[in-house]
């Protein structure tokens, strides 16, 4: 049975030609014209892939792939943009939100074919592979050997400051840090910074909702970091296949609430002083770093989780200096002597 391809293009004559190159190929195509009429088409053909345009009248290709990923009949269909954009931003914006490819334009017939083979190839493997894995996840024993089987799954690299999602920037995907460190904040009414999280390698972090939606909380990349994409509908199924499993996942969002409500207490009740040092051994302890290696973080990072203002962040860290507790070199802090260090009071 042929492949059913649907075609989102605005302009005519690249929607006419791209067409025929696609039915001589042997492929079963329709066409749309906007946006508003592809998420329309796309409901009643049931195509096997999508290729789509981004700049459109009406609806773009990133409107086209948010309503499809809400919509379960839709969400799985692999979607290929077509675009004359290349900057690196847009390409990440639709990779984050499920794309699985991008061409730019002009193509090669080549191409086009080599791209959409390869994406149904695929989603035939990983389908394969799936109806596998749900087999044999049930024998997996723990988290950790949970946190093996994400290994599996596709890795992103992301520069420092880097945003991995926003209020902006929803996301279809949970994330495990292979390397890097990643910082997860809100923004108050005052426009400062309140850091919620810190996620450090094989840490797991996301919206935990199983909801495609933006987000309050920000996820940023402290350094150069690489993340291991879960698919929110593939961590779905594990679940829905591995109840067992659900309550290892609750001892561990339970372990990172309570973290962050002890953070939260020291800050509400500490002095300047002593939230300073706690900051400091939060992170070194955080990030697991040897206690008399450096740690490399931003003064507004070191503020902004201690709960002070920049400027008496920075008058506090002086001061432990000149006594001879901390080293400072640019952004890189050494802790010279932890045991003073942890009993500032």
């Amino acid at each position: 049975m042929k492949k059913k391809v649907l075609l989102i293009e605005d302009d005519m004559t690249v929607r006419e030609n791209t067409a025929e190159i696609l039915e001589f190929s042997d492929y079963n195509v329709q066409t749309a014209s906007d946006g508003v009429k592809g998420v329309e088409a796309s409901l009643q053909f049931k195509p096997d892939i999508i290729v789509c345009d981004i700049m459109m009248p009406e609806l773009d290709g990133y409107g086209v792939l948010e309503k499809l990923s809400k919509n379960q009949t839709t969400q799985n269909i692999p979607f290929i943009f077509l675009t004359a954009k290349t900057d690196h931003k847009d390409i990440r914006k639709g990779m984050n939100m499920g794309a699985d490819d991008y061409l730019t334009k002009p193509f090669e017939e080549d191409e086009l074919i080599s791209a959409i083979e390869s994406r149904l190839a695929k989603t035939a493997i990983l389908q394969q592979r799936q109806d596998n894995v749900v087999q044999n996840e049930s024998n997996l024993k723990n988290f950790k050997e949970l946190k093996n089987h994400l290994k599996s799954y596709k890795l992103e690299s992301f520069e420092a400051s880097e945003i991995v999602y926003d209020s902006h920037k929803g996301t279809n995907y949970f994330y495990m840090v292979e390397k890097g460190v990643v910082k997860t904040y809100l923004i108050d009414e005052n426009g400062k910074e309140l850091i919620t999280s810190l996620y450090k390698t094989e840490d797991i972090f996301g919206d935990f909702t199983f909801k495609h939606k933006t987000s309050n909380e920000i996820a940023e990349c402290l350094e150069p970091t690489s993340l291991y994409c879960i698919p929110k509908t593939d961590f779905k199924k594990f679940l829905d296949s591995n109840t067992k499993m659900l309550y290892d996942i609750i001892n561990v969002l339970d372990h990172n609430l309570q973290d962050t409500k002890n953070q939260l207490l020291d800050m509400a009740y500490s002095s300047v002083r002593r939230k300073t040092a706690q900051t400091i051994i939060l992170f070194t302890e955080r990030l697991k770093r040897n206690k008399l290696r450096q740690i490399r973080i931003s003064r507004a990072d070191l503020a902004a989780v201690a709960g002070i203002a920049q400027e008496s962040l920075i008058r506090t860290l002086s001061k432990l200096k000149k006594e001879g507790l901390i080293e400072i070199e640019g952004r890189n802090i050494k802790v010279l002597d932890f045991e003073k260090l942890e009993n500032i009071t």
